[in-house]
């Protein structure tokens, strides 16, 4: 039987949250953050941090870093991570953040601007991101671009490996399309355990254009912006998988 849980809550199960690293293991975007910081050191907010591997490898290179996210059960994972004592860790989302300190780098990794499904969020949470930049300081994140429609590939058939998962074994993970309505897609990410136990997490995205990205990004003030389609730097294009955002 497959148990179904809420996704605000599903990566606070201790279980949920051990899943996350095998299933998202380090690539060209993580290279990509780690270089946009550069070597000299700065003050960098890694917001949505999840279990804080990025958060920590930048505090490794001398950079003074705070790790947000609003999942208790990822924090704690980020907490207990070697080398997780040099970074300070905040329970917070984008929006919901309110911290004195003001950084020269804000960071959004994962695609987690894509949680962010209505304008109303999406100003909110530039919003009170820009406020916690410093003078000439960025911010820099990605979305995935729309045209590609990647989505389509989030079917069990193309999407099902098995992952190796610290103190549990290896564990089934496969992603199924629920929905895909205007810029919203519905999914489910399903794990099976080996005692048995099958999980689905559903999520929705949003999946923005860039056009409307940029007046979002305008209306909140940040008017100084890069586009990247890729990781390697490449220029946006209808064809690029992504959508990366540096601005100031």
């Amino acid at each position: 039987m497959t148990q179904t849980r809420n996704p605000c809550a599903a990566y606070s199960e201790a279980r949920l949250a051990a899943v996350y690293d095998p299933l998202n293991p380090p690539g060209e975007d993580h290279r990509f953050y780690l270089e946009l910081a550069g070597t000299l050191p700065l003050a960098v907010l890694d917001i949505g941090c999840g279990t804080g591997r990025l958060a920590v490898d930048l505090a490794r290179r001398g950079h003074r870093v705070t790790g947000a996210d609003p999942s208790p059960g990822m924090l704690d994972i980020a907490r207990r991570r070697t080398g997780g004592e040099q970074v300070a860790w905040v329970e917070a989302g984008a929006a919901g953040l309110a911290l004195t300190q003001r950084f020269d780098l804000i960071v959004m990794m994962g695609h987690a601007f894509q949680v962010l499904l209505v304008d109303a969020d999406v100003r909110a949470a530039l919003a009170n991101l820009r406020r916690h930049l410093a003078p000439g300081g960025r911010l820099a994140f990605e979305t995935r671009n729309p045209l590609v429609r990647e989505w389509e590939d989030w079917i069990p058939e193309r999407s099902r490996e098995t992952i190796e998962v610290p103190g549990e074994g290896p564990v089934e993970a496969s992603f199924d399309i629920l929905q895909a309505e205007g810029e919203l897609v519905t999914f489910q990410t399903r794990f099976r355990f080996p005692d048995g136990e099958v999980v689905a997490v559903p999520h929705t995205l949003r999946f923005m254009s860039k056009a409307r990205l940029a007046q979002l990004l305008a209306e909140a003030g940040l008017t100084d912006v890069t586009w990247y389609g890729y990781w390697d730097r490449s220029p946006f294009a209808a064809t690029a998988p992504e959508i990366i955002v540096i601005a100031g």
